[in-house]
């Protein structure tokens, strides 16, 4: 079984594989799509390492408080983008020992464990999943193809929609703090007439997008 420190190492390594590949699929973007697009973007990022029955991996853009006793952390960047790795588990974070995943990942508990509000990217593990670079590839990949197709589709919506901008811009920041219910109001607020959203649980914010860009195409 592996100890400690070779966990964190392999954990070092898939969050290094996973923005590598991330900033390797926006390459060839313009210098000022790429710049725009939210791990590009962020300023200072965090990558929350979580330990409960799923292995969450959080990127988010939230201040952390210093480390305290066992907390560990490490620094790491490649080119432009810069991060902070923190580990948390329920020797850290008590809170986290209560989360029930038998069902499959909590996400938004997990989050509320640690605080954290808006995240840029936030992946899961499930046990038994190894944290391999071919894993890392394909999820730094998925990433930047979906918040480029988001960015996207956000200007598209903006041309779509006069005198309704300053919704699509709210709608176009919660999706890049992944705030999925916020952006199921705002499309709602965008077309009110737009039939089959849903808060609870959200509709997934692709299909949120897709089904808006759909309905304001249709009344040009």
């Amino acid at each position: 079984m592996e100890g400690p420190e070779a966990m964190r190492q392999a954990m070092v390594d898939y969050v290094r594989s996973l923005h590598q590949a991330y900033v390797d699929a926006v390459a060839t973007l313009p210098a000022a799509d790429q710049a725009r697009l939210p791990l590009i973007h962020a300023d200072r990022l965090t990558v929350a390492a979580v330990g409960v029955r799923n292995l969450h991996v959080i990127g988010t853009v939230e201040a952390m408080p210093p480390t305290r006793g066992p907390e560990v952390e490490i620094v790491d960047a490649i080119d432009d983008v810069s991060w902070t790795l923190r580990f948390f588990d329920p020797v850290v974070t008590p809170s986290l020992g209560l989360i029930d995943e038998a069902s499959g990942p909590d996400y938004d508990e997990v989050r509320r464990a640690l605080g954290i509000r808006t995240v840029v990217y936030h992946l899961a593990v499930p046990p038994g999943g190894s944290l391999t670079a071919h894993h890392a590839l394909h999820a730094g990949t998925g990433l930047a193809h979906s918040h480029a197709a988001a960015a996207r589709d956000f200007d598209e919506l903006r041309a779509h929609a006069p005198g309704k901008q300053s919704l699509v811009d709210e709608m176009h920041g919660a999706s890049v703090a992944g705030l999925a219910r916020a952006q199921v109001a705002l499309a709602q607020a965008i077309a009110p007439d737009l039939a089959g959203l849903v808060i609870e649980p959200p509709t997934d914010p692709q299909e949120v997008r897709r089904a808006l860009l759909g309905h304001v195409r249709s009344q040009v």
